[in-house]
């Protein structure tokens, strides 16, 4: 679920006078088109206010949000910046800290990963080891089974030639 603010500056970015299409911004945030034709119908019906009063604060943003944020300033100059900022209710040291936020998700994703594969890497070993024992215990008792098998018949020929 995306919050209001987020849903207000993807329509923002069909109405800021610059000519992109839904399809375009669609593009550019991941969402659908359908999705943001959508946030535009609210928009216009005035179910949805750009103004940025949406309740929700810097820190009750999603990640996803906050990255697609991040990256939208990115691509302003500085006499944008300022109006950007204030219209999604924004404060300069908002960026830099959502910034190493995700950069520390990120790396806590990255080690859970790392520790995650190495101990299935470890259970694969095991169960490999496993596998190779059975087999080994499996192959020696089919030998002795075979053997069990013609027990009698070996010893019934030997007695045969003991006694021709």
């Amino acid at each position: 679920m995306t919050s209001l603010g987020f849903r207000a500056s993807i329509v923002r970015k069909t109405q800021d006078g610059s000519g992109r299409s839904v399809y375009q911004v669609a593009k550019e945030t991941g969402i659908s088109p359908a999705t943001v034709s959508s946030w535009i119908k609210q928009f216009r019906n005035g179910t949805l206010s750009l103004d940025g009063s949406d309740g929700v604060t810097p820190g009750q943003r999603s990640p996803g949000e906050k990255l697609s944020l991040l990256l939208e300033s990115k691509t302003l100059s500085e006499d944008q910046f300022g109006e950007w900022i204030r219209t999604r209710g924004l404060h300069t040291e908002h960026l830099p800290l959502w910034e190493q936020e995700l950069t520390t998700l990120m790396n806590d994703k990255q080690t859970e990963a790392i520790e995650s594969n190495k101990a299935l890497r470890k259970e694969n070993k095991r169960l490999k080891d496993e596998l190779q024992r059975k087999d080994k215990a499996l192959a020696e008792a089919a030998v002795l089974l075979t053997l069990k098998k013609k027990y009698h018949h070996l010893f019934d020929q030997e007695g045969l030639d003991e006694d021709s």
